[in-house]
Order: structure tokens, then C-alpha cells, then sequence
């Protein structure tokens, strides 16, 4: 199949007929150019895992299924992780690898099969033939969520599919799917109806057409869940699914929920359902030992029946069928087949599932709310996979700080923050935690060290001195006069931009503090539609009582004070409003009346108040909640009293945020359900982000304004920034006519910060990219530069050529990296390595012009650098510094060509047999460079060349002006070379043969 990128994404900029043709034109991946996303993790809170699946042959090759991360492989037995599946939903339900050919096919179901509130939604299945490089869609694009992908051991033709189908809704793509053709045609075998899903499917491993199918009737809502009904049953079919039999001798009376189904591969004869039952006392793990003949309960532990919504795996042994897992909280181990259980090593909360080595059963692996963990001793003792960047951020903000720092809260792992870079690269080491529980909203004061942060329903919301580092809650707590407090699982937070000490917090109503949460203020009335149908979160979860708080509904959702004025506030609410107030909160007004084409109640999931405007904003909706997954986003420029719709065909999957540009109002960024698009033209038409950009649902966006950054929070692949996007404000009609356009550029500090990073313990941990630190040449092409030559230069004032740089020739935009640094000297050549001699030093601080020829066509721009304002060198201090440096390099050069004479005489002279003179240079030589020995143990005494080029490094690498010590040993350096001179000037002066040489002259040499 195409990848989704390739497809035409449309840009419109409006301006005239002719280029709006041409813009339509404009595919993503043309337009962007080399714009592209770095990743920063971070990894060591990971996240949700949704199935783990072994390779059947090779017990090293190992897949993950995350909850929003995608697909993922490890090749090296769990150590490490890769992922394959980047272009497509990342979402995952079910990954299966055909046991006939498992290095080239495999199959993905997406869509989350973990109910929870949060899960994302998938799009169908897919298949690669080609272990993983390509991957088709090969149907379900309406399933939302496929449970399980199972081929026929004995014939790859078959496959069956058991699809769990839509959460929020209806459905008629529920159920069992059987292929007879590799997935090109599918059959539905086994149907209930529109509310009951496939949850779990299985095949006997010893007769493929034995298969058992647990069919779960479930719903959910956004205020409350229901697992369980008359139609949630237990199958067999012994035909390949042309009949079916439910399978409940011995079963609990009444309803059932969810129920898991797991075969004995050793014996399959054995099975064991987890049974979610109407009565407490009936709930828990069963057991059958004539192929679901009859069933015995076994098993009523918590461990065992908690929440099974979120926990129905059960995993047997390969080898021994009185070995059962069971995911949970803790996850649950029996080595008595089910009778007792207990935990499974520590490790992170909320296991999904886990699978066994296929050699070595001592050897498990398990996937959890936060990551993939492994285990070499039967689960006794776990340890965690340090390089799975699928953290699921909720919220992001930035500050202001050099390098800027990201907050956010993620999905059971608590609050954190980290800095935009690091030296060596971003690492585990680097992110801080600030809170517990399910982590959202995080947000630094912009004047002092503090930091709010909060946990799920606003049941802790913590203000932290970070100086001091002390803790105190701050949430808005009841007041006399007011109804109970609604907070939503993810409470809006907000700091006004006007005032830095006061705080928002919305519940049904919006509170305000103005002295960092210690007092709050309710500025509002209930500004929900507070209905009480959608509040009886007490009764919520069916069979199993369900109340997290996950379900609170009726709430303030998004909160957004205007930048321009203090008095303005937008207020969403989950339940479909967006009120505003004008006068600092005495009156509010309902705005949703006026959003047309859009369904009643639909989650009012963003506001984002414009900066250019006080009466502009903009609104994103999210219906997934409601079975629609639709795209809806709207502006108004007056207050709310008009909205207009800014979304197009072009977008696909729900909304969860919008970020307006500070500089250019045209210029917007929208997170979805699938990835990041970006419109240059106020929303006329959107392209999506590909640029090393996953399929991912992106759910919060902030646009760090010093470094012009994008930076993205996505729900299951961590922090992800595109680096300054301020090309993207110059694009117009004018810029894509032109040959090339050079972007604007800001002045580049010369970077020269140091540190001691180290890499020790990050061996297989992610380590999270950082931005580039070289000067950015950035142009666009309107076309791909194909036929002529294309060269491109730094050059100084005077025309001297500083540095070639291979030009970037594609259409689009184009980012070419200069390292504001002169090539290495020309060294001296001698029996080891002179590493000094691999400097480079900086060019000066000032103006420098980029000249790109193309073809006959020659176009200039200039850019600057500067030294980084932090620096306490004079000026003097600079010009000393960088005389010593070329000094030195000059040095470098000159005993280089000095060597390279010498060698050149030396060899003549020993083909003619001049004793005397080789004699002398040979001697001459050995002080000059290291002529025996290694680089490592076995190196000889420095000579003139490694004093001289360890010199020059450490003057050239400082930040620093040279010190009196580097100053004498300089003066040291130079008498030596300057002795060295004459006396190889003595010896070549009775030198009779130098014409007969042809020797290069110095400019030739070290050019």
C-alpha cells in the first residue's frame, strides 16, 4: 500500500488562480523538505503495552504492540526495541506472525483493546510481507479495535481475526472474521450483535480447526462504562468456524462481563477463562481439562478478578500447562495450575500481557502501563526495556529557560520535565519528577521557580518550590454556598499572562487564585449544560464497579485567558460548551449556539485564544467519545458571536489541539488523533507532518517563542519537536515562485559549552536527540535542482571561501548545516595519530555570505554569528584568543610541509646512498614527529608534532582566552621549531639533488 504521506496534500495559499494550481500540487514531503521532527523521549516511564508476540522460530526477535507507540521489534532478545510501523495508526490491538513464514509476514490489528477512558481508536488491519518494511491495509477500516490476528499453523490462507469493534458506539463490524486467501476476502463467522465484540480469540495448537472465541457486550461513554450483559459469552467451534457452541458448564449464573480464553500449548486438553460474573463470590479464574467440556472454578483472589476491563490476559507456559499468568495490577503467577497465585516481580503497576522465551520458560517477558520488562528467573525479578520512547503525554508546556525546558503529565506516570538538550543527548538522567499518579497539566511560573503540577480529578494538585524544594496542595477545595466540586480526570490549569502569581483551575466552575493557589475565587456559575443524567459516576463499570473518576463528566475541560487582555477568558467544557467572559468573569456567554454543523454536546477538547486578536479564538471538538471521529475545528474573530469551520477534507481523525503561530496568523498546527497537520493559509487546506513525524495522536502542541520551536505531546510517543519552524512563515505565492528563496535567519551563537556528559549506564537506554548547534543555511526550491552543477559557499567580505557545503537540491524547503569552522590543519605525518591535530577551530564572530550557484544563476544571503552573551571575554580577550589559535594552526601547517619535504629528501637520499644526510634527517626527523610505537601502550615520547597540535587543540577547544602556562609553553613550542628550521635548513642547503623532487609547493599541499 502507498503510504499515507504519499497521498497529494493539498496547499492553498489563495493568491491567484495560477498558484493556487500550482500549490494543490505541493505534496508534504516537497513542501516541508528537511523540516524534520526529533524525538526526546523520554523512556524511562515508557508506556502502555497492549500485546507482546514471540517470533516462533527465534527466540531473539520479540514484538510489541503499544497502546499508542505503534509497532515494535527487538532483535536481540527484549534488550532493545526498533520500531516498524511508524507511517500507519499507532494505536495497536494484535500483532500475529505467520508461523509459516515468520520473517516476512506478519499481521497488525490496530486499535487498543484496554478499554480505558483515554484509548485511542485504529483503522484497520494491516499486513507486510516483507518483515516489516512496507505494509498494506488489508481491511476492517471500521473495526476501531481488532482483539486478536490468529493464521493457520498449517495453511497461511487461512487467518482469523476477532475484532472487538467500537467502544463509544454501535457497531457492525463486531466479532469473528475468518480469510481463506491471505486476508484479500473476509467472512464473518461469528456475529451477536452491535454492542458485543470479539475480546478474545484462540486456536488449539494441535487441530487448527478447533478455535475459541469469547464474545464481551460492552459500552462506553464519556461519563460512565458498562462491561457485561446477556449476550457476553464463551464459544467453540470445531469445524474452522462454520459452527460454533458456547461452552458454560460450570459457568456463573446471570450475566458476564469480559472473559479471557487461553489454551495449554503442552496439553490442549487444558483451559483457563478469567470470568467477570454478576455475583462477587463467582468471579475468577476457571479451569477445564476436556477441552471446555466442563469448568471449575479455581481462583477468586483481587489479583485475579480486578478490573478486568483493563485485565483479562492469561498466558500458559509453553511447556508446562500448570503455569498460568494472569495480568492485573501486579500480574499473578501459578505454578500449581491456578490454585494459588502470587505477584509477579516488582515492577511498574497495570500488567497487559506477558509471553514466555520459546526455548527457556525461566525466561518471560511482560507489558505493562509503563513499558516492556523482562525476566530470567520465572518472574521472580523483573527489569525494565530502557529504550521504549512511548510515553503517553496528556499536556505540554515549555518555559523560557537556555536550553528551554518541556513539562507534562503522562498516562500512570506521574509529572515530569526535561530539558529541550543535553549534552551527549537527552537521557533518563535528565527528567525530574514532579508528581504521582496519572500526571496531566504542568506549568511553570513564569517569574520564580515554581512548578504546578497535578494527578487525575484534581484529587492532588501540587505546587512545588523547586529551590526549596517543598511541596504543598493547592486544589480548589468545597465552598459554603456551592455545589460539589466536578473535576474532570484531566483538570484544566492556567497562568495568566498578565498577572504571574495568579492561577486558574476549572471544575464546573472556573477558580481563580491570586497568590499561587493558597486562596481561590469562584469567578463563575456553572458553565456546564449540568446534566444529571451524566453524573451518576458511583453506578459506573457493569458487572464491576468501575469509579476511577475516569467517567466525571459535566466539566471544564480547557481554559485559555487572552494574551491581550486580562479581562477576556474562554472556558470548553466536556460536555459541548464554550463560554466567554469579557469582563473578567462577572458575565459569561454561551457561544456553542452559534458552531453550526456540529453534533449536540460534542467535547469542547481545546480553545486557543489568538495574539493577535483579543476578540479571536479558536475551538477544537473531539466526538470520538460519541462514535464520531470527525475532525472539527472552528474560528471566530468576534467574541463567539460567529464561528467558521477551518478544517477540510485534507485532515483525518478527531482534533485535540491547535497552536496559532505568534508571528503569522495564517500559520496554524493541528493535533489529531493520527498525526500533526499544518496549514500555511488560516486553515483553507491542511498537509500532514511526515518528516520523521509517526502516525501518532498528537494531543497537546506549545510553540516555544525564543527558539521558535514546535513542541508536541503525543499520547504514546513521548516529546516530539520540530525545530524552528519560522521558514514556515515565509511560505507564499512569492516564495514558491521563486528559483530560491533564502529564509530569514536569526543570528547563530557559537557554541562553546563543555561538559562532562558521559554515556555510562545509557548503553541500551533511548537517549533523546539534540538540536543542531551549527549555523542553518535555509532556502527554498521551487523546483528539484536535477540537470547543471550546484555549488554552495561560505565566503567572508573579502571573497575568500571559508567553506564548501554540499547544497541541498530538493523542492521545498532545504536546511544545509555550516559548522562555522575552518577544515583541520594539514598535520605531519608520522608513525602514529597527532589527535590535536583533529581540531577544527571556530571562524570569528560577524558576517558571512552564502553564495549558491545554480547553474548559471548565482544567489546570496548573509548570516551571522555571534558569541554567546553569557561569555565574559573582552573583546580583546576574543581577538588574542583566535590570533593564538591560527597562529598555532599555521604552525601545524608549516611543520606538515616541513615533514613532507624532509620525507621526500630522506627517501631520495637513501636510493642514492647519501649516508651523511640520511643520517641527519633521520635524526632530524625523530624530533620532530613520533616515529615508532603505537596509540595506545606502546607510544613513544612526544615530539615537536604532538606538543605543538596538543597545544593548539587545547587553545582552539577553550572557551577560554589562552592562560600564561599555554602562552609559555607556546614560546617553548616556537624556539623548538624555530631551531628545528635552521637546522633542516643547514641539512637541505647540501642537499644537490631538490630539482630532481618535483615537489608540491605549501599552498598545493595543504589544500
Amino acid at each position: 500500500m502507498k503510504k499515507q504521506f504519499l497521498l497529494v496534500a493539498v496547499l492553498l495559499l489563495s493568491f491567484s488562480v495560477k498558484v493556487d494550481a500550482q500549490s494543490k500540487n505541493t505534496k508534504g514531503k516537497q513542501l516541508f523538505g528537511d523540516l524534520t521532527a526529533r524525538h526526546i523521549g523520554p523512556a524511562l516511564m515508557s508506556g502502555r503495552i497492549n500485546d507482546l508476540e514471540n517470533h516462533p522460530t527465534n527466540n531473539r526477535i520479540i514484538y510489541a504492540g503499544t497502546a499508542g507507540g505503534g509497532v515494535w521489534k527487538s532483535n536481540d532478545g527484549g534488550v532493545t526495541f526498533n520500531p516498524i510501523f511508524d507511517d500507519y495508526c499507532q494505536s495497536i490491538g494484535a500483532i500475529e506472525v505467520d508461523p509459516n513464514d515468520p520473517d516476512n509476514t506478519i499481521y497488525v490489528g490496530t486499535g487498543e483493546t484496554w478499554t480505558r477512558n483515554s484509548v485511542s481508536y485504529g483503522d484497520g488491519m494491516y499486513k507486510t510481507v516483507d518483515g516489516g518494511v512496507t505494509w498494506d491495509k488489508i481491511g476492517f477500516e471500521n473495526s476501531d479495535r481488532i482483539a486478536n490476528i490468529i493464521v493457520n499453523p498449517k495453511n497461511s490462507n487461512e487467518i482469523y481475526v476477532g475484532v472487538l469493534g467500537a467502544l463509544w458506539g454501535d457497531s457492525e463490524e463486531r466479532g469473528v472474521y475468518k480469510s481463506s486467501d491471505a486476508g484479500k476476502t473476509w467472512d464473518k463467522i461469528l456475529y451477536t450483535n452491535q454492542k458485543t465484540g470479539c475480546a478474545d480469540l484462540t486456536m488449539d495448537p494441535k487441530n487448527p480447526n478447533i478455535i475459541y472465541a469469547s464474545m464481551w457486550e460492552f459500552r462506553r461513554t464519556g461519563w460512565s462504562f458498562e462491561s457485561g450483559g446477556k449476550d457476553s459469552a464463551l464459544y467453540k467451534s470445531i469445524d474452522g468456524g462454520a459452527t460454533w457452541n458456547k461452552i458454560h458448564n460450570g459457568f456463573p449464573e446471570g450475566s458476564l462481563g469480559r472473559l479471557a480464553i487461553a489454551v495449554a500449548p503442552s496439553n490442549s486438553n487444558i483451559l483457563y477463562t478469567v470470568i467477570e460474573a454478576e455475583k462477587n463470590e463467582r468471579k475468577g479464574l476457571y479451569r477445564s481439562d476436556d477441552a471446555g467440556a466442563n469448568w471449575k472454578q479455581l481462583n477468586n483472589d483481587f489479583g485475579i478478578t480486578v478490573r478486568p476491563f483493563y485485565f483479562s490476559r492469561i498466558v500458559v507456559d509453553p511447556k508446562n500447562p500448570d503455569i498460568v499468568v494472569k495480568g492485573g495490577l501486579s500480574g499473578s503467577i501459578s505454578r500449581d495450575g491456578g490454585k494459588t497465585f502470587k505477584n509477579l516481580g516488582n515492577m511498574h503497576s497495570d500488567i497487559h500481557d506477558i509471553t514466555f522465551d520459546i526455548h527457556n520458560s525461566d525466561r518471560m517477558y511482560a507489558g505493562t502501563d509503563g513499558g516492556v520488562y523482562r525476566s530470567l528467573n520465572g518472574g521472580t525479578t523483573m527489569e525494565i526495556v530502557e529504550n521504549l520512547p512511548i510515553s503517553q503525554f496528556y499536556q505540554v508546556s515549555v518555559d523560557d529557560a537556555e536550553p528551554y525546558n518541556i513539562y507534562g503529565g503522562l498516562q500512570d506516570n506521574g509529572s515530569w520535565y526535561g530539558p529541550s538538550s543535553s549534552p551527549g543527548g537527552i537521557e533518563a538522567r535528565d527528567w525530574n519528577s514532579i508528581g504521582g499518579g496519572d500526571g496531566f497539566r504542568v506549568l511553570k511560573h513564569p517569574k520564580k521557580n515554581i512548578i504546578y503540577s497535578e494527578m487525575q480529578g484534581a484529587e492532588n494538585v501540587w505546587r512545588y518550590d523547586v529551590d526549596a524544594k517543598r511541596v504543598k496542595t493547592i486544589q480548589p477545595l468545597p465552598q459554603k454556598g456551592y455545589a460539589k466540586l466536578r473535576f474532570n480526570w484531566n483538570a484544566p490549569m492556567a497562568i495568566s499572562a498578565h498577572q504571574p502569581d495568579r492561577f486558574y483551575m476549572g471544575s464546573q466552575f472556573l477558580h481563580k487564585s491570586e497568590d499561587l493557589g493558597d486562596t481561590w475565587t469562584i469567578i463563575s456559575p456553572d458553565l456546564t449544560t449540568n446534566d444529571p443524567l451524566k453524573q451518576d459516576q458511583g453506578n459506573s463499570g457493569g458487572l464491576s464497579m468501575d469509579n476511577s473518576g475516569a467517567e466525571n463528566h459535566t466539566t471544564i475541560f480547557t481554559i485559555a485567558e487572552s494574551t491581550l487582555d486580562e479581562n477576556v477568558i474562554w472556558v470548553g467544557t466536556d460536555d459541548g460548551n464554550v463560554q466567554v467572559t469579557q469582563d473578567g468573569g462577572k458575565t459569561w456567554t454561551n457561544t456553542i449556539v452559534n458552531v453550526s454543523d456540529l453534533p449536540k454536546n460534542t467535547w469542547a477538547y481545546h480553545i486557543e485564544a489568538s495574539v493577535f486578536n483579543k476578540g479571536t479564538a479558536y475551538v477544537v471538538f473531539d466526538g470520538h467519545t460519541m462514535n464520531d471521529m470527525k475532525p472539527y475545528t472552528y474560528k471566530t474573530t468576534d467574541f463567539g458571536k460567529t464561528w467558521t469551520s477551518i478544517i477540510t477534507n485534507d485532515v483525518v481523525g478527531s482534533v485535540r489541539n491547535i497552536q496559532e503561530d505568534y508571528v503569522n496568523p495564517d500559520l496554524l498546527f493541528l493535533g489529531t488523533e493520527f498525526g500533526l497537520y499544518i496549514t500555511v493559509n488560516g486553515g483553507k487546506n491542511w498537509i500532514k507532518f511526515t518528516n520523521n513525524m509517526p502516525a501518532v495522536a498528537v494531543h497537546f502542541i506549545e510553540l516555544q517563542k525564543q527558539t521558535n520551536d514546535l513542541v508536541m505531546g503525543t499520547h504514546g510517543r513521548g516529546i516530539i519537536i520540530i525545530d524552528d519552524i519560522s521558514p514556515l512563515r515565509e511560505i507564499n505565492d512569492e516564495v514558491l515562485k521563486e528559483k530560491v528563496h533564502f529564509f530569514t535567519s536569526k543570528p547563530t551563537v557559537i557554541f562553546e559549552e563543555g561538559s562532562f556528559a558521559g554515556s555510562f549506564g545509557a548503553e541500551t537506554q533511548f537517549v533523546g536527540a539534540n538540536p543542531s548547534r551549527a549555523a542553518q543555511i535555509k532556502y527554498h526550491l521551487s523546483r528539484r535542482h536535477t540537470f547543471g552543477k550546484m555549488t554552495l559557499e561560505i565566503q567572508d567580505d573579502n571573497g575568500k571561501v571559508i567553506s564548501k557545503l554540499g547544497p541541498g537540491k530538493s523542492k521545498g524547503i532545504n536546511i544545509v548545516n555550516w559548522n562555522y569552522r575552518l577544515k583541520n590543519p594539514k598535520v605531519a605525518k608520522g608513525k602514529t595519530f597527532s589527535f590535536g591535530g583533529f581540531t577544527s577551530p571556530l571562524v570569528e564572530a560577524g558576517t558571512y555570505n552564502v553564495v549558491l550557484k545554480k547553474g548559471k544563476d548565482t544567489f546570496t544571503k548573509k548570516i551571522a554569528l555571534i558569541y554567546d552573551p553569557k561569555s565574559n571575554l573582552s573583546a580583546s580577550d576574543r581577538e588574542m584568543k583566535h590570533n593564538t589559535t591560527m597562529k598555532m594552526y599555521n604552525m601545524t601547517e608549516e611543520l606538515a610541509y616541513m615533514v613532507y619535504e624532509l620525507d621526500a629528501i630522506l627517501e631520495k637520499a637513501e636510493v642514492l646512498k647519501k649516508k651523511k644526510i640520511v643520517e641527519k634527517l633521520t635524526g632530524l626527523k625523530k624530533t620532530l614527529v613520533i616515529t615508532t610505537g603505537d596509540n595506545y601502550v606502546g607510544s613513544a615520547e612526544p615530539q615537536l608534532r604532538e606538543k605543538m597540535s596538543d597545544l593548539y587543540s587545547k587553545i582552539a577547544t577553550s572557551y577560554d582566552k589562552p592562560s600564561n602556562s599555554e602562552l609559555e609553553s607556546l614560546s617553548i613550542i616556537e624556539e623548538r621549531f624555530e631551531a628545528a628550521k635552521a637546522d633542516y635548513q643547514k641539512i637541505k642547503k647540501k642537499v644537490k639533488f631538490l630539482d630532481e623532487l618535483n615537489l608540491k609547493s605549501f599552498e598545493e599541499f595543504i589544500k
